[in-house]
């Protein structure tokens, strides 16, 4: 019998939590596997829905995985800035089989130097942030590019997930878990990018991040800089 699969999520404050929790249901099911939420200690991690997410190792607990996944939101600067959260990515992502994002998560692999020369998804917003890194930005719900699988915003990790799923065990097996869930989504709203949300919607969304994250685009210059781009 082989190991299971090891899967590790980092976890760091202000993650918006639907893009680590959505696809840990989907690939807590792929079968002889194991999830740990991996942050730099086990006190409770707040998310930017307004409650804490408890992590079940440190980074000093998880030395390699085999899917090395990282979400996004409203922390990913301050996960770029912190250290000994780079450290832990740029290690476990060096030797993963899978390196994976979804959101801004992707901007954080870009940061560790593990999305150069690849294409990449991000969420629409900060698509555009990803060539600091020398990565391609891709307008794609999954991004799939050898080794690396970056979802797009928030609820495509539901998607990427399902995609990693097939590419690990199979169409088979990822269309089971995908009935298993009853994924089968019928949004209220035909709003769910900005191509189809209209000007008006996206320059509102605009104006509250500007509010809620103000100068973040230049921050993530200057961490780019900082981290040697």
């Amino acid at each position: 019998m082989t190991d299971p699969l090891h899967i590790a999520f980092l976890l760091f404050p202000e993650v918006t939590q639907l893009d680590l929790t959505g696809p840990a249901q989907v690939l807590s099911r792929l079968g002889h596997a194991r999830l740990d939420l991996v942050a730099a200690t086990l006190e409770p991690v707040p998310t930017d829905a307004g409650f804490s997410i408890l992590p079940t190792a440190t980074f000093a607990e998880v030395p390699a995985a085999d899917i090395l996944c990282i979400p996004g939101g409203f922390g990913t600067h301050r996960a770029i800035a912190d250290d000994a959260t780079m450290d832990w990515v740029r290690r476990v992502g060096a030797e993963a089989t899978w390196v994976t994002s979804v959101c801004t998560g992707s901007l954080v692999l870009g940061a560790a130097g593990l999305l150069h020369g690849y294409r990449a998804g991000c969420h629409w917003a900060q698509r555009h942030m990803l060539p600091l890194f020398g990565a391609e930005p891709v307008a794609e719900r999954v991004v799939v590019d050898r080794n690396r699988v970056t979802g797009g915003g928030v609820t495509a990790g539901i998607d990427f997930a399902l995609t990693l799923t097939a590419l690990i065990r199979g169409e088979a097996h990822a269309r089971a878990v995908q009935l298993s869930l009853e994924y089968d989504p019928m949004p209220p709203f035909d709003a769910g990018s900005p191509e189809r949300a209209g000007v008006a919607a996206v320059e509102a969304y605009e104006k509250r991040v500007a509010q809620l994250a103000p100068g973040r685009d230049d921050q993530l210059r200057a961490l780019a800089a900082k981290r040697g781009f």
